[in-house]
Parts: C-alpha cells; structure tokens; sequence
C-alpha cells in the first residue's frame, strides 16, 4: 500500500481562453488539470469540472459545505470558494437520471514522481511496470487507479473503458513534459476494470490502444487491458536461496519443453499444477520451458508474436494463478523458464504497432524496423525508453513471477542487420559491418542486470549462427548469456540419426563434430518444438526401420544425448515416442501409453533423467573441455562413439554408442580408469523394450586399461568408475 495521497496544490491561473475550453470540452487538451480542478484566484479558489448535459453541478468538500458551479462553455462548470477545496466530490444532476458523484480526478497530484521520470528519460528504470500502466492506489478511505503511459508523439491521450462507458473525453490525461509520459489518477475505480488509451495522433486521428504496461489482459480475441493487482503470497523462499547459491551451469539441467494449450487441453494455470508437478516431477526433468506465456492475439503463433508483454496470456487463467502455478513447480523442486520474444512484435492495430500515430516502440527505418519474412515490426534497440521497456519486462518476470530463466527467441534475427534480406535491403552499422550494435547492447544489457539483480538464473540464447562470444561475460565484449542453444549439433545430429544404420558408418562425424566446438560456448541441446512442425513429423517418425527399431534408435539418441557435454531440452511427446508431429489445436496423443512399448520408452526417459542427475561427471563441468575425452575402439568401428565425463571430485562416467543395427561382442577399448566399472544405464534393457544385449555383471579392465565390452545393437551404455573406498 502507497502513502497517503496529498491534495493537489492549487494553480494561479486566470480564466482560459474559449478555444482552450472546447479541447477540454472535447477531451483533447493535453493539460486538463491546468483548467480542471482547484485553482487559486486572488483570495478565493476556482472550482472547475467538465460535465456536459448535466443541469447543476456542486462541488462537495470534505467538511460538507457546498460549492455551486455554473456553466462557462463546452460543457466546463465552475464556481468559487474562499476556503482551499483540498478533498471534494462533484455532484452532477441529470433530466430523468440519477445524480452522479465521484471524487474529482483532476484534484490529485502525478502519480509519477520527477526521479521515475528522469529514470524513464535515461532508460534506466528497472522497475518500469511499478510506474507505468495502471495500478491501484490506496490513500487512507480513498481507492483509485493511477493509468501513466508513453506515447510522445500524441497530442492528447485519454483512458477509456469500463470506468466511463467507453467515453474517454470524461478522463483526459496530462501529458508530463518532455518526457513523452501521459498521467490521470482516476478515484472509485480497481481491479478487474477493462481499459484502453485513446491517443490524438500529429495528424489528428483517435487512435485506442492496449496499455503496454498491461499486467492482464482480456481473454483473447478481446483486446482490452484489465486492471490488476497481485495478491498472492509465495512460499518458495528455499528454493531462490538455494537457486542463489550456486551457479545452473554447475547442477543438472534437463528442460522439458512444452506449449500449455495443447499438452493436455483444457487445464488452465492452476488446474496445470498438479498434473505437470506429478508428470514432470516423476519424468526426472528438472526444469519446465513453456513456450511463450505473454499475451498474444492468435494461438496459432505458440506466443512467439506478442501484444501484451508485461501481461500473462489470460487464456490459462489470473497472473496469481501462473504465481501458483510457478510456486507449485519450485516446491517440487523443478525450475521454470520461460520463452521471451524481444526480437519483434506483430502489427496489430491495438497494441504497440505505430503505436501514438508514428514509429515508436519500432525502428522508423523499415531496413531496421520491419521483419517482412514474418510481417512484424523490429524493435528500436537504439531508443533509450524502448530499451527499457524491454530490459524492464525481462526483470518483470524474475521480479514479479519467479522465472528461474528466460529463453530469448530469435537471437539472430537481432544481432544481424542483413537477417533475412536481400543486397540493397538493409544499412551497415557505423563501422560498415553487418552486425546491429544497438541490439548488442541492449542484449548485453538485459543479461549483464538480470544476472546482477537475480543471481542463479539463466539467460539462454537461441542463436544460429557462430557469432562469437554469445556466453562470454559482457566485461570481456561478450553478449553475457548463460546458455547458447546447440543448433549445429542438432541439424548434425538429426541428419546422422535419420539414416539407415546400413548407411550410419560413414558419416560418425555428424555426431563426433560437436565435439570440436562443444567447449566454445555453454551449450543447451534442444530437440525442441521447431524440430516436430512444419512436415518434420515428430522425432520417433525420424527414426529408420521397423516399430522396433524406431524405439531402439530413440533411446540410443536420448542416451547419447544426455551423455554428450551441454545441457539437454526435450519438447513434451517425444518422451513417449509421439508419431504425429505436433499441432497447437490439439492434445498430445497420450492414448499411445495404451501400449507397453511406447511406456517403455516413457519409463526408459524416466530413468535417463534419474540417472543423469545421480551422475555429477555428466553435468558438473559441461562447459570444461579439460573434463572431456574420446574413448576409441581398438579395432576401427565407425558405427561405435565413444566418450568420457569427469566431475570435480574424481568421478568418472564413460558414453560407449552403438549405432549399427547388430550388436558387438568382444569390442576392446581402453578406458580412462583401471579397475570396475558399473554399468548405470543401458538403452537396450529389456525393461525399456530393449533386446537385453548388455554386460550384466559391469565391466572389469586390465591392468593397462583395456576392457572387453559388450555393445547392444541401436544400444548406448553409461559406465560408471568404481572408485575404492
């Protein structure tokens, strides 16, 4: 709750000429508080309220006395008092209609104070949404909510909604000077009021918008803004501690990727709670990514084109409810990322497209500020209080909803100036590079103050490209992201596990090439939702031969997967073989669990998950290619990969790979540790569906090293050193 709200000082003003009077009579003044509300004039006070169509008008103070106002013109009433009229309501009289008394909007001070301002004008306000938008306010008896939006190029902007019928000329905005910012304290009013802006453009078209600063929305295809005010109470303060203490580089990070809509239809934000806590929790994974849960006109974009940044997609439910939700998730120990879209916005009349009539939150050059491939508008990264709506909105989600990281979207189609275009299509930098400077800094920006404000979060980047230094920390001129998406490794990977195993044996370098640059940038490997839409088909369907195995092939990838340095991303289905590549407008095809083989696999991801975070040589040191060696046959198999992950503590985990359909007996290798090794995990198990082709009793090397290792066919083993006690 705020301090008590003062009175508003009085103005010294005289009387305002008649053609100020018809714009505030219109609702298009941009300093309506200067002729509304309590003015000093001599020894008395002017009262001023703008009601047409009304036959008397009083103003009410606060000790009962009564204040009469006449009309002076364009439906503007006043009249005078000798005493300070510091708390009043207007009573308005009407032919045939009830009175009308509310406490005057136009007696109240800014509710945006002179330091937020000059924040705002430097675009450094990292709480931005605790200033801008609407928000409700408690001063003693007295509730409201304060609207405040930036819109410079306007030459009036008034709030319109369910507070005045969807009239905006009865709340007119002041405009706060220079720095482009528009204010009304509206008394009477709270939470769940539907608003907009209306905003008088140069060329003198209305024009209503969405509130930027929205912190909920109306359920889609409505548009409105909607007044909030959060009441939840947290109760995951062991979880940010311990998310505090450390680094995610350094724990287990298994993401399960999944679009809330359609993972089971139906569920929203608070029904979700406990499925996806039971599901995922008995999966093993240890951290949820949704796609995009801002709000966004048309489900068909997954999310990825956003109106409402600062308001959670109402589809699903409240903003408290996604904080249940999240809460929920943390109290069972699983992490929460979120996908964040800052590389465009779609051009929607409603939201922030030319949003006060000109180029505003996009760039005005259409070489920088249109993506046409997608037929959205780019962002001005240049633009200090567009910046800070964007650095802003990603702490809002840290701040406000307890992400525990952020996956920015489309990384490259900000840092390059020709993305997607063709020679004579886009303007060099300043240097005459093709690199976007401006987004540069802003993204380094965004990392370098998340990472300060929240430590053991992650900000992690789908990039596509081998920009340099999208992990190095921004004081050596990197971007400052924790993670990097992996997308070579993926297109390699899947090229390599889509062929036939009669054809696999020479092309190992499709999956051994990764691990060339795997220490260059902190890798995540995702098999995301990208990889099962647009013909695909789902990652099962990308699997050669018989039903069989297609199943064998799965475990053997996701073995191979979870072994290799990085951390790992799953998009929700594939962990039980989903054959139909996915769609938003439908569930998953959970039905398939009807069949053993396909709970098989299911249980076969389970036991990854488990295994993989009991493992510390498989995720402590992913980034430290000194923790990293191959482990060779003796004898040359092209079909056979093998690996070594070693943790801080002397821990050693060997990946041994199959990749041909027959298994190999009798195969000799040397491994990096004399003595036994446990075997901890083999793809090919008979309890996952597997043919049982393994090596029981563990394996036992000579004293140089050398070991007889049994590989199953479409099969991966993880051993496991056995250290002496």
């Amino acid at each position: 709750r705020t301090r008590p709200h003062p009175p508003r000082e009085g103005t010294l003003m005289t009387r305002p000429d008649d053609s100020i009077l018809d714009a505030v009579g219109a609702g298009s003044y941009h300093a309506p508080h200067d002729v509304l509300g309590p003015h000093q004039d001599g020894d008395e006070w002017v009262v001023r309220a703008r009601r047409p169509f009304a036959q008397t008008v009083t103003a009410v103070l606060s000790d009962g006395a009564r204040v009469e106002l006449r009309h002076i013109r364009a439906g503007v009433w006043e009249g005078e008092t000798t005493v300070q009229p510091t708390a009043y309501d207007i009573v308005a009289t009407y032919e045939g209609a009830p009175d009308y008394r509310v406490d005057d909007p136009y007696r109240h001070l800014p509710t945006v104070g002179e330091v937020d301002l000059h924040l705002i004008r430097e675009g450094r306000h990292e709480q931005l949404w605790k200033v801008l938008g609407a928000h409700v306010r408690h001063y003693d008896a007295l509730s409201g909510v304060s609207f405040a939006v930036w819109a410079p190029n306007a030459r009036a902007v008034r709030v319109v909604g369910d507070l005045n019928g969807w009239d905006g000329t009865q709340h007119a905005m002041r405009s706060l000077g220079s720095t482009g910012v528009w204010e009304l304290f509206v008394p009477g009013i709270g939470v769940g009021s539907a608003y907009k802006f209306e905003i008088l453009t140069a060329d003198g078209q209305w024009v209503m918008k969405a509130d930027p600063m929205a912190r909920r929305a109306e359920v889609p295809p409505a548009t409105a803004s909607v007044v909030t005010e959060s009441e939840y109470t947290w109760s995951d303060d062991e979880w940010l501690a311990d998310r505090a203490s450390g680094s995610v580089h350094d724990r287990p990070m298994s993401t399960y990727e999944l679009h809330l809509g359609s993972w089971r239809p139906g569920l929203g934000y608070r029904e979700a709670a406990d499925e996806l806590v039971d599901y995922v929790g008995g999966q093993g994974f240890t951290h949820i990514e949704f796609l995009p849960l801002a709000e966004h006109p048309f489900g068909g974009s997954w999310g990825y084109q956003v109106t409402g940044y600062y308001a959670p997609t109402s589809r699903f439910g409240t903003p408290d409810e996604l904080r249940y939700l999240i809460d929920r998730l943390h109290q069972a120990g699983i992490g929460v990322i979120m996908d964040w879209v800052p590389g465009h916005f779609p051009k929607d009349a409603f939201a922030l497209a030319r949003f006060d009539g000109a180029p505003l939150y996009e760039h005005p050059d259409p070489r920088r500020g249109e993506h046409r491939d997608w037929g959205t508008y780019i962002f001005d990264y240049g633009r200090n209080e567009v910046r800070n709506f964007l650095v802003a909105n990603a702490l809002y989600w840290f701040e406000e909803f307890h992400v525990d990281g952020l996956r920015v979207d489309a990384v490259a189609s900000m840092l390059y100036l020709d993305y997607s275009r063709e020679e004579g299509e886009w303007e060099p930098n300043i240097h005459g590079g093709r690199e976007n400077l401006e987004a540069m800094r802003f993204l380094q920006e965004v990392n370098a103050t998340a990472y300060k404000r929240y430590p053991g979060i992650a900000m992690i980047a789908e990039e596509s490209t081998s920009f340099p230094g999208v992990t190095a920390p921004t004081s050596q001129g990197g971007l400052g992201f924790g993670f990097k998406w992996n997308m070579g490794w993926m297109n390699d990977s899947l090229v390599y596990i889509g062929r036939d195993p009669l054809y696999r044996s020479h092309h190992e370098g499709e999956l051994s090439f990764s691990f060339v640059y795997a220490f260059s940038e902190n890798f995540v490997l995702p098999i995301s939702h990208d990889e099962v839409v647009h013909g695909k088909g789902s990652l099962f369907t990308r699997m050669p031969g018989d039903h069989w195995q297609q199943l064998a092939n799965m475990r053997a990838f996701l073995a191979y997967m979870w072994g290799h340095p990085g951390k790992q991303l799953l998009f929700m289905g594939q962990e039980f073989g989903q054959m139909s590549e996915w769609s938003e407008g439908r569930g998953l095809d959970w039905w398939m669990l009807d069949q053993p083989a396909h709970q098989q696999l299911q249980h076969f991801v389970s036991a990854l998950n488990h295994t993989y975070r009991a493992e510390a040589p498989l995720w402590s040191r992913d980034s430290d290619g000194e923790a990293f060696s191959r482990v060779w046959p003796h004898s040359p198999d092209s079909n056979v990969l093998g690996f070594a992950r070693r943790d801080h503590d002397g821990g050693t985990v060997v990946v041994l790979c199959n990749f041909a359909g027959s298994p190999r007996h009798d195969v000799r290798l040397t491994l990096p540790e004399t003595g036994a090794w446990a075997e901890v995990l083999n793809s090919d198990a008979a309890e996952f569906g597997g043919s049982g082709v393994g090596n029981f009793g563990g394996v036992t090397t000579d004293a140089d090293g050398t070991a007889h290792v049994t590989l199953p066919p479409l099969g991966v083993l993880w051993l496991r050193h056995r250290r002496e006690a």
